[in-house]
């Protein structure tokens, strides 16, 4: 039996709907990253960059070789893994009785796990020491929404892309070249995420959307611009 390969997925939109990208890279059983690919897709929603992420990486990956997933969207994985059988018994429709979103790349992902000894593993994004391969694959679905165009070792690329920096309690130099992290009030320094799902900033209280980045701020989470314009 071939040894379990590891493989990382992500989907990016520079606003949410809006300039999006896929990408993937494939991983020997120690971890180190062999290949990869990343395509855009015009404008669209992150949702849909996650779901395409994981269609296209199933679709390039031998059916016969076990494969470990690492994915950042607990929206992909769990559309694929729990939610669609409840989907498929209320005839394609949600609990509330609405179309489910995204149809057709969920019945792309289901038939391209058919009989496939694939597992799943949840990772945090934008973690300081995260996850590489996921980093590998957040940073190559960024340049592609960015630059629209597609990339990868199946493109003639031959090294791997660089992860972006993480966001997490960046240092900050003040006037006297001293360096500090990002406080907010009341102390502690607020992370940077995609969220997960739409909500509304504690800050502004204005709302923000699914794949759109935020921060943990004094009152709960809010945008970014509103955690930096706090910070002393």
């Amino acid at each position: 039996m071939s040894e379990r390969l590891v493989a990382a997925c992500d989907g990016a939109a520079k606003v949410n709907p809006g300039p999006a990208g896929w990408a993937w890279v494939l991983a020997d059983p120690a971890g180190t990253p062999q290949r990869w690919e990343s395509g855009p897709l015009g404008r669209t929603t992150n949702n849909v960059a996650e779901l395409t992420a994981l269609a296209e990486l199933l679709e390039a990956t031998d059916p016969a070789v076990p494969l470990e997933i690492r994915m950042d969207s607990q929206y992909a994985m769990n559309a694929v893994t729990k939610w669609i059988a409840g989907w498929k018994r209320n005839g394609w429709q949600t609990a509330s009785k609405k179309p489910v979103a995204n149809k057709d790349l969920v019945v792309r992902i289901d038939a391209l796990l058919e009989g496939r000894d694939v597992v799943f593993q949840h990772v945090l994004a934008h973690q300081v020491n995260g996850d590489p391969l996921n980093a590998i694959a957040d940073a190559a679905a960024g340049t592609a929404a960015t630059e629209q165009a597609p990339a990868g070792t199946a493109h003639g690329a031959t090294g791997i892309p660089q992860p972006r920096p993480a966001t997490e309690d960046k240092p900050r130099v003040t006037r006297s070249g001293k360096a500090r992290t990002r406080r907010l009030p009341g102390g502690g320094a607020g992370p940077v995420v995609k969220a997960k799902f739409p909500g509304r900033c504690g800050h502004c209280k204005s709302r923000y959307e699914t794949g759109e980045q935020i921060a943990k701020i004094a009152s709960g989470w809010g945008h970014r611009a509103c955690r930096d314009s706090a910070t002393p």
